[in-house]
């Protein structure tokens, strides 16, 4: 299964709706896929960690958050993690999928639209941050200011050990499909 990307979504939505989809759909140009992913995948991208650094180091078309494979997921940094951490995360994952399944005869920018955002969808995904956020550290982050900070200095860890090691180019090769 792969995960489905909007390229470009909505400025006002706390969260880019993303969903997974079966080997035989079709994605167009419009969308982007995360291809082999497991369901943790999509709790980490689905996270408020995830879109505080897409806010940040994503384009925008318009006023609109644009999305990047290149630019905004191989970038993200993300710690290494155990499997029950693992499990947590695809838990949470599975509690958003089936709280959009609640409201099935609601399109995803209806769910995601901040006005109308189900409460139970908005707990899901509260309980999903404080998960993805415990993959970092135990307490959680205060604001989005917090939060970029953290991942900035991952971020220059991890550039650097990629310089010492030489292989700063290669990760991002090999990550991209």
């Amino acid at each position: 299964s792969s995960i489905i990307i909007p390229s470009v979504s909505s400025e006002r939505r706390t969260y880019i709706p993303m969903g997974f989809l079966s080997d035989d759909t079709v994605i167009s140009n419009l969308a982007l896929a995360v291809y082999d992913a497991e369901p943790w995948h999509l709790s980490v991208l689905s996270s408020k960690m995830h879109m505080c650094w897409v806010r940040s180091i994503g384009g925008y078309l318009g006023t609109s958050i644009r999305y990047s494979i290149s630019v905004c997921y191989n970038t993200f940094p993300f710690p290494n993690i155990s499997k029950q951490r693992k499990e947590e995360l695809t838990q949470c994952a599975l509690s958003i999928i089936d709280e959009r399944l609640k409201h099935s005869e609601k399109t995803m920018a209806q769910l995601y639209d901040p006005e109308y955002m189900p409460e139970g969808l908005k707990e899901a995904h509260r309980q999903n941050d404080l998960a993805v956020e415990r993959c970092y550290r135990l307490k959680p982050f205060d604001s989005d200011e917090e939060r970029l900070e953290y991942l900035f200095k991952l971020y220059e860890q991890m550039i650097a050990k990629e310089k010492e090691q030489g292989t700063l180019f290669e990760s991002t090769k090999k990550k991209r499909k």
